[in-house]
């Protein structure tokens, strides 16, 4: 059992002594260490303080650490300085899904199958957990963003990729959430075999990607949009160069070289504290067209941005793709037209429509379904596909493929598009029956 009160002393000698090597190379007008070069540094400072520390021992007549417990102080020492801490094991665990922290000793944790057990605190105080999301705030992401009374809520994309999101001063207890990357680098033929989505429609996505039409992924908290997000986007040619517009970093499509080696990202900066220096996602949209993309891709539709998002669908960016929370692949046009009433355009609803109309071709809904407490595990699944096909004083739409006995979609009307699809090597006539 690792020694966290030994972990917090020792930490702080070692961040004394990388803050006294700062002011060194100041000083001397050498450059910053960097983010690789500093991490690096630490480790041979946290071997340092604990020689130091052992000989301490040893002259007050204790033992010293035994050897395979110096390893992990010195493992939780370097993630307390640049990691997340006592969450780092949480995220190394490849059967953790989600980890739900109401103030710094009440953490659950929820894995794969379904599964939620309560975990020991990640912090001996409140005040200590808020000082790490702060540490994490200020060196995670493009910018540094302020997590303070000023500022009560964070959204960032930690190292690993996992998504995390935090408030404190709006209730009792500093909250957290963090969901897991469980699948970073996934494509469509991996969630044919988990089951997420049928074979058939795996080849029709790969298909509709190809053939550039737009797609909106809906769904609900948690049931895999931005998975399949990435699925998709890895059908896209690697010849392409595609802009990101996010929150939050967190697709990460750049990573992979191999993939999509001409990848910009642009995330959404927050004000400073005078109020200045904000670039909004509505911004980003726009700036993104003036990037050279072959795809535009917004990780997720919240607000304003959906109208500058629809008109880049409908001016010749075709293949954009983007997120949305939804609860069946119908309500995706009234959420739309929701957002569009309050963005600053303040388009009428059947000016929304009509937009929506032109930019969209289909919606992918996806649904979760946690059986665990009856043994089924958990899974989450493609439960309908709509085609968008008109306008008439509303959308018009088709759901060629609709969820069948087991809740998965299954091909249900002919899809209007069918000829472009076919050029792309999908043959709906061949692959199923409409039920």
């Amino acid at each position: 059992m690792t020694d966290h009160d030994l972990v917090r002393q020792l930490r702080t000698q070692v961040a004394d002594r990388l803050n006294e090597q700062r002011r060194r190379d100041q000083i001397s007008g050498v450059s910053p260490m960097s983010a690789d070069d500093e991490r690096e540094y630490a480790r041979s400072l946290i071997v340092q303080v604990l020689e130091d520390h052992a000989r301490y021992e040893v002259a007050e007549g204790r033992s010293p650490i035994p050897p395979e417990e110096e390893a992990e102080v010195a493992t939780a020492i370097h993630s307390a300085l640049f990691g997340v801490g006592r969450l780092q094991p949480l995220l190394e665990d490849p059967d953790v899904e989600n980890i739900d922290i109401n103030g710094c000793d009440n953490v659950f944790v929820q894995y794969g199958d379904g599964r939620e057990e309560r975990h020991p605190a990640v912090a001996e105080s409140d005040e200590e957990l808020i000082e790490l999301i702060q540490v994490l705030a200020a060196h995670t992401g493009l910018s540094s963003r302020p997590f303070d009374s000023a500022n009560p809520q964070l959204d960032l994309r930690l190292p690993d990729g996992s998504r995390l999101s935090a408030v404190m001063n709006v209730c009792a207890r500093p909250s957290i959430s963090v969901r897991k990357a469980r699948l970073g680098r996934v494509f469509l033929d991996e969630l044919a075999e988990n089951g997420t989505v049928s074979p058939d429609i795996a080849d029709f996505l790969k298909a509709a990607v190809r053939a550039r039409k737009n797609i909106m992924i809906a769904g609900a908290t948690n049931a895999g949009k931005t998975t399949m997000l990435r699925a998709l986007a890895n059908e896209i040619d690697s010849k392409e160069r595609i802009v990101t517009v996010e929150r939050a970093l967190e697709l990460g499509l750049g990573e992979y070289q191999d993939l999509h080696p001409n990848v910009v990202s642009f995330e959404e900066r927050l004000p400073n504290s005078e109020g200045l220096g904000g670039v909004s996602m509505a911004e980003l949209v726009r700036r993104s067209l003036r990037m050279n993309p072959s795809r535009v891709i917004v990780g997720e539709v919240l607000g304003d941005e959906i109208v500058t998002m629809l008109n880049a669908m409908s001016q010749g960016n075709d293949g954009s793709l983007s997120t949305i929370h939804a609860n069946s692949s119908l309500e995706v046009f009234n959420r739309i037209g929701t957002y569009a009433i309050q963005a600053r355009e303040r388009l009428p609803l059947e000016a929304t429509t009509m937009l929506i109309a032109g930019a969209l071709d289909f919606v992918v809904f996806l649904r979760k379904h946690n059986d665990h407490a009856t043994g089924g595990g958990q899974a989450r699944v493609v439960e309908s596909i709509r085609e968008v096909v008109g306008h008439d004083g509303q959308v018009l739409s088709s759901e060629v493929f609709a969820p069948g006995p087991d809740g998965r979609a299954a091909a249900h009307a002919p899809i209007s598009c069918s000829d472009d699809l076919r050029e792309f090597g999908y043959e709906p006539d061949v692959h199923g029956q409409w039920a």
